[in-house]
């Protein structure tokens, strides 16, 4: 009974185990843990492999080829009989099989290039590419943390927003318990008691829809963490710890992330524009060969007869001469496509001022907002425990804390929507600048 005990304790720990996160322990499980980010660091370890990959085409090509051949049938060859015989008639001729019925053939080959001005230009793409490929990798994990910080404010609110929930519930009921008192004793009429229950069932209400959208909220974060869904999960950050990091008044739009990656897509038009330039070049590549050839009548390859070894080098030039104007076409393409990235640039900095411009103003709005929202809550809270007081002494009627009661979670529900906002509007500024991801 006491190991049976043990156990079932220990299950129950083990269940309602739930694991707390602060934003920035969420922000860093979020890393190691979506798989958006790895999809992400795939693609920049297979960019830093196509480096590899094509900085290997300018290094030497060693090759080995063999070949053996069994003549069921050796060749005939067949020559005028006078090669052999001046005296024999014309037209005689003289057949005869030629060659041995095994041979075997070993080649090694190396290929090294000397100059091809593609190549030179495909080691800077390479190069440029990584760069490109790290920067949708920070993107990808931009969205993420961003997702995560969303999530993470959206569901401290929503926790918040249901603390107040609850101690609206139990303040209201114990007002209601207290009115039934005195409808007992006759001190009042049921109409107040039935007005009160009224408010109740309304805070009950909300507070129901509250508990859902804290749990709806947990979930989202859970998702965009990548953390178990089955799993519980605690925030250790409040509202206030989330708004004591001001967002940057300041910043430059230049190191947006979508910004950084146009100016990295133009620099690969120019490459491509400069590939097909140089594909207007000459080429040149070396090559050696050593070949061992063995010729047998009896399959006896390996044993101690001759091979016949041939050796040969040589170097092979390339000279474009005409293309049927195929690569003028292609340069000008490239030329073309060069220019509509340039503007691309153009129009996303042009679009990017106007966001400054609007995300700053909408922060601004969103922080005076919510300082008077805040404001506007606690002047509610104050009316409406004066109304209850002065109902509890017989100075007020129902009506009046109920129209009290609703008056406050109204300003609670306007400062819930104001809070989301502000969070929003500092998350808006703070990707403007490329200031999302930890290290930054």
């Amino acid at each position: 009974m006491r190991i049976l005990t043990l156990l079932l304790f220990t299950c129950t720990i083990s269940l309602s185990y739930s694991q707390n996160f602060s934003i920035e322990e969420a922000k860093a499980y979020a890393l190691d843990n979506n798989l958006s980010v790895a999809e992400a660091n795939n693609a920049i370890e297979i960019a830093r492999l196509k480096i590899i990959e094509t900085r290997g085409m300018g290094l030497p090509q060693v090759d080995f080829n063999g070949n053996f051949s069994h003549f069921i049938n050796l060749p005939v060859t067949v020559l005028d009989a006078k090669f052999f015989n001046p005296l024999a008639a014309d037209g005689e001729t003289i057949s005869f099989e030629a060659g041995t019925k095994f041979t075997s053939t070993g080649t090694l080959q190396v290929n090294q290039l000397i100059f091809n001005g593609s190549y030179i230009v495909g080691l800077q793409t390479a190069s440029l590419f990584a760069k490109f490929q790290n920067n949708i990798s920070d993107q990808s994990k931009e969205e993420v943390i961003f997702n995560v910080i969303n999530a993470y404010q959206i569901a401290t609110v929503a926790k918040e927003n249901l603390v107040f929930m609850d101690s609206l519930v139990e303040s209201t009921k114990k007002l209601v318990k207290q009115q039934q008192h005195f409808l007992d004793l006759g001190m009042i009429q049921q109409e107040d008691v039935d007005q009160l229950n009224y408010s109740l069932i309304n805070a009950k209400s909300v507070q129901t829809t509250a508990q859902i959208q804290l749990e709806n909220a947990l979930s989202m974060l859970k998702l965009a963490m990548g953390y178990p869904m089955n799993d519980s999960i605690e925030l250790s950050n409040s509202i206030n710890d989330l708004l004591q990091k001001e967002s940057i008044s300041k910043g430059d739009i230049h190191s947006n992330l979508s910004f950084t990656m146009i100016e990295k897509k133009v620099q690969l038009q120019a490459l491509n524009l400069k590939n097909n330039k140089f594909a207007n070049l000459p080429s040149l590549n070396a090559y050696f060969q050593q070949t061992y050839n063995a010729y047998r009548n009896e399959f006896n390859l390996f044993a101690n007869e001759k091979w016949f070894p041939q050796t040969v080098w040589g170097l092979q030039l390339n000279i474009p001469i005409f293309s049927g104007l195929s690569r003028y076409a292609r340069t000008s393409q490239a030329k073309v496509e060069l220019l509509n990235t340039e503007n691309q640039l153009t129009q996303l900095e042009q679009h990017l001022q106007f966001q400054e411009i609007q995300t700053r103003n909408n922060l601004k709005g969103a922080e005076n907002k919510y300082q008077l929202l805040t404001k506007n809550v606690e002047l509610a809270n104050s009316i409406y425990q004066k109304a209850i007081t002065k109902n509890e002494i017989g100075k007020g009627n129902s009506m009046l804390v109920t129209q009290k009661h609703n008056q406050l979670m109204m300003a609670q529900a306007q400062l819930i929507g104001s809070t989301v906002e502000l969070f929003q509007a500092k998350l808006a500024i703070d990707k403007l600048y490329n200031n999302i991801l930890p290290n930054k």
